[in-house]
């Protein structure tokens, strides 16, 4: 009776504690919340993390630091001297020299201009290899191959092509023509160099920008050309604009790449004729260093890496303004 009177209550079953598949209950875990990591995995992701954080630290944060350090001070690069202290003379002794000053007009020249040849031209080559075809994937990769080469490589190449008694010259004069003076006049030589760091380095621009004309889409192209628009239409209300990033990403690269110019300027002029093509990094390696001025030359570097950086951080101001004001 008794067994008859529960059964017949009217309070629920009691839940049957069913075995899952497998016959095995999941447990949770007793004081760890379901979205917190194991300790481990977080080890592990700290142990892989590490390697590159030891080597950015070690081969920039250090090296930039005591450049930072020797640019205040007289260190002349022998280890038995002790630096000595001399506040901001050196970076006063940057602006009242006049080959420094120099060096700092033509890197201006050879960043402005030169990036301005680089990206019209890989620009210009990205519109023509846009479409992927047998013929164009070769181009592609003959039109890369030049950023494969050193620079240094280069210098000679070019040299022994425009030099004064180069393979161009030569021709010249078996054709009964006068030499041209790539190299040995102040204004030839200056373009030489412009010209021939764009064809050296504007391999890696063409790659961005094919990247960016690959994400363009393809119905916006195609609504274009239904509502009759041109090319120059369509390349400037629909492709430009998509490829804004890339553009901007392709400038600062190469403006960046531009002001560190020193390898061709070693091996296709040296500097000359008259200090023409002599850059600030070449200030900086070839005059300085030489001199044991360390101290100089740290606080030329402090000011190139500082030059680079607003270069850099003013480009993406003024594209993210840009976007700001299409948006609005």
């Amino acid at each position: 009776m008794a067994l008859m009177s529960v059964s017949n209550t009217d309070s629920p079953p009691a839940a049957v504690d069913l075995p899952r598949e497998g016959g095995v209950r999941p447990r949770r875990a007793i004081g760890r919340s379901s979205g917190s990591r194991p300790r481990t995995s977080r080890w592990v992701e700290a142990s892989m993390v590490l390697p590159a954080l030891v080597v950015f630290v070690g081969l920039l944060v250090v090296p930039v630091g005591y450049a930072v350090y020797y640019s205040f001070t007289d260190y002349n690069g022998f280890p038995t001297q002790t630096p000595e202290i001399v506040g901001f003379d050196n970076y006063v002794r940057i602006f009242e020299s006049a080959d420094v000053r120099g060096s700092m007009t033509v890197t201006a020249i050879v960043a402005v201009a030169g990036s301005m040849v680089v990206n019209a031209a890989a620009l210009g080559l990205a519109l023509l290899l846009w479409r992927t075809t047998r013929f164009t994937a070769f181009a592609r990769v003959v039109m890369f191959y030049p950023h494969v080469l050193s620079l240094i490589v280069v210098g000679f190449l070019w040299s022994a092509i425009l030099g004064p008694q180069g393979a161009v010259n030569s021709v010249l004069e078996n054709l009964g023509s006068s030499p041209l003076p790539f190299l040995s006049d102040e204004t030839w030589a200056l373009a030489t160099l412009i010209l021939v760091i764009a064809w050296a380095q504007f391999g890696v621009q063409l790659l961005i920008y094919l990247a960016g004309l690959q994400a363009v889409p393809a119905e916006l192209l195609e609504a274009a050309r239904m509502d009759g628009a041109n090319r120059w239409q369509t390349f400037r209300h629909v492709t430009w604009p998509a490829l804004a990033p890339s553009v901007t990403v392709a400038l600062i690269t190469s403006m960046i790449s531009l002001l560190k110019t020193y390898d061709v300027v070693v091996s296709l002029t040296g500097g000359g004729p008259a200090g023409s093509t002599k850059t600030f990094a070449y200030q900086i390696l070839a005059v300085e260093f030489p001199k044991r001025q360390v101290g100089l030359a740290s606080a030329e570097a402090v000011v190139l890496i500082l030059v680079a950086a607003i270069l850099a951080f003013g480009v993406l101001a003024l594209r993210r303004r840009h976007d700001q004001g299409a948006q609005a």
